[in-house]
């Protein structure tokens, strides 16, 4: 290749991917990265995933794993906590815009509104949904399939079907999304 020739890629070279103590950050090559997304230390992020604009993922003091087609959107920052909880977010969810993910589990299929924050050791049991502005505090374990509202969040009934289908449809967007964001770079970009 020559250094004029360019390469499409779904990577932004504004994004950064950075070791912590010696451990780098794996992803998979279908992960797409936009503008200001910082990737830190002991993170695996599985097929199909999208860290937007600004998301921080931050492994440097235990791990955090993101599992296939999730996104992660503008301002968030998911971290964990120090010898106590490593932070799981599982398949097909989507955690909105400056919502905060701190050493916790999300199960699969789950939708985290905007500004949301899930504290240490939370559990977010499948197919729930995690209002806008919702504070799941540290410990809680929130059933299948549930629509959590409030500050501290509280249970508020089951999600319906025409709800869940609604989550569905969002993870669906952002795999699309994220499709449409192609990089163009030359070879003195690397």
């Amino acid at each position: 290749m020559t250094q004029n020739e360019k390469i499409k890629t779904n990577r932004s070279p504004h994004a950064t991917i950075i070791s912590y103590n010696g451990i780098y950050p794996k992803l998979t090559d279908s992960v797409f990265l936009a503008d200001g997304a910082r990737i830190i230390g002991d993170v695996i992020i599985e097929q199909n995933c999208s860290i937007w604009f600004n998301a921080i993922v931050r492994g440097d003091v235990n791990s955090i794993y993101i599992g296939k087609n999730t996104n992660i959107q503008d301002n968030s920052v998911v971290h964990c906590t120090y010898q106590k909880f490593a932070t799981h977010i599982a398949n097909d969810v989507s955690v909105g815009h400056l919502a905060t993910i701190h050493g916790c589990k999300i199960e699969r299929g789950c939708l985290i509104g905007m500004g949301a924050i899930i504290m240490d050791g939370a559990i977010i049991g499948e197919e729930s949904i995690v209002g806008a502005g919702a504070i799941v505090t540290q410990g809680v374990t929130i059933p299948p399939r549930s629509l959590v509202l409030g500050s501290p969040a509280k249970v508020m009934r089951q999600v319906s079907d025409k709800e869940y289908e609604g989550v569905i449809a969002t993870t669906l967007r952002y795999l699309e999304y994220a499709k449409g964001y192609n990089y163009s770079l030359s070879k003195k970009d690397f």
